[in-house]
């Protein structure tokens, strides 16, 4: 692929809502997970929840889309100014020429939750509920889409934990056919009941704080997030680059990886292919490092494969939390701000590391200059990406 010049970007987790509270968290090791419960849901666990969500007002023309998962977003699109960037970018190029591709998995459904323990002596719902703007998965982006005032082609990828990441790829790909100029880009997930019980049901979610590469992990820890990027094809001074985009979709379990990584291994080599790179090329990786044992042991064999051993790689999921949906873009953007700020950021709470996982995990963060850094995030269902991200210089 052509490099994509990407203009800005914004994030938003349980660190906090911008650039500037994440590279302090990341540089202090701080984490935004604590064990407390959500909404009605009292598990014994540790969730990165983002404070401020619920004291968000949309504006009255977008009073239909208010659900918790609109007003995450509508933080993420305020942030570090982004939405003033592509207004920016509509007096450039016009509102039907940028488009809107996000990824998302469990979208509104808190808002469907709540709604069902409110219904009626006879079942029926209340009138405020409206499942087509909040519930819908499709919701997010006719949201983003009316919120930024823009007119293009917009969609939503609901491909489990890959889908922020694979964002990226759909629109690279539409800017490069000359579909569109340019392209708001990224995901948000935001917590629910289905999704935490979920979880549970499948004993993947820990009791513990989660510990990627440890020897003692037991599971994850959900989080929610937000982040979005604006990618245009003629920005002359870009905040950074994508460089590549790799795919895949093994298919080996529903909601097991192959044990070899060999969906991973594919997404990371076609997106070196893609940018047309060797691995030796790449500074710093973000793993996808759930914290599960299966999980991490099998990218583990993945990465050393593709990459080797010597790689300095690190999974922030001990700072955010599992973001599922908007994980690819969440960790998309604490990718690019490694690459901006120079920093490699470590893994949290990786207190007794596995002897048998070999990668090159970073226990503190570093300071370095980087120019290629790439994020893995692979979903249930083995479906796979891996983003590669130059820095601006």
């Amino acid at each position: 692929m052509q490099p994509a010049p990407i203009t800005a970007f914004s994030l938003v987790s349980a660190l906090g809502h911008d650039q500037a509270a994440h590279a302090h968290a990341l540089q202090a090791g701080a984490s935004g997970l604590r064990p407390q419960g959500f909404e009605t849901a009292a598990l014994d666990a540790w969730l990165g929840v983002v404070d401020g969500v619920d004291d968000v007002r949309l504006p009255a023309e977008l009073a239909r889309f208010d659900c918790r998962n609109n007003r995450l977003a509508m933080l993420a699109l305020r942030s570090d100014g982004f939405d003033a960037h592509v207004q920016r970018a509509v007096v450039r190029h016009g509102a039907r020429r940028i488009g809107v591709l996000v990824g998302t998995s469990t979208s509104g459904i808190l808002q469907t939750e709540v709604a069902y323990r409110q219904r009626a002596a006879d079942g029926a719902l209340p009138d405020w509920l409206h499942y087509r703007a909040t519930h819908d998965t499709a919701s997010l982006a006719q949201f983003v889409q009316a919120a930024l005032g823009l007119d293009g082609p917009a969609w939503v990828i609901s491909t489990a934990c890959s889908s922020g990441a694979k964002a990226y790829a759909a629109a690279a790909r539409l800017i490069a056919l000359n579909v569109i100029d340019a392209a708001v880009v990224g995901g948000c997930d935001s917590l629910c009941m289905t999704t935490l019980y979920g979880f549970r049901a499948l004993e993947l979610l820990s009791n513990d704080v989660c510990r990627p590469w440890d020897t003692r992990r037991n599971g994850l820890s959900l989080g929610e997030g937000a982040s979005f990027a604006l990618l245009q094809r003629d920005d002359a001074a870009p905040a950074a680059w994508l460089l590549g985009c790799g795919e895949s979709s093994d298919g080996h379990h529903m909601s097991s990886p192959h044990p070899e990584g060999a969906g991973a291994v594919a997404a990371m080599q076609a997106a070196l292919v893609d940018a047309g790179m060797q691995s030796s090329q790449v500074d710093y990786l973000n793993l996808h490092g759930t914290g599960t044992r299966n999980n991490d042991a099998a990218e583990d064999l993945a990465v050393c494969s593709v990459f080797g051993s010597a790689l300095p790689v690190s999974s922030t999921k001990g700072h955010t939390g599992h973001a599922l949906g908007a994980a690819g873009a969440v960790e998309a953007a604490l990718t690019l701000l490694a690459l901006r700020q120079g920093l490699l950021p470590h893994g949290l709470h990786c207190e007794q590391p596995d002897p048998t996982l070999r990668a090159n995990y970073l226990h503190a963060p570093q300071r370095r200059t980087l120019s290629v850094a790439a994020t893995n995030s692979f979903g249930f269902g083995g479906s796979n990406a891996c983003l590669i991200f130059g820095a601006a210089r």
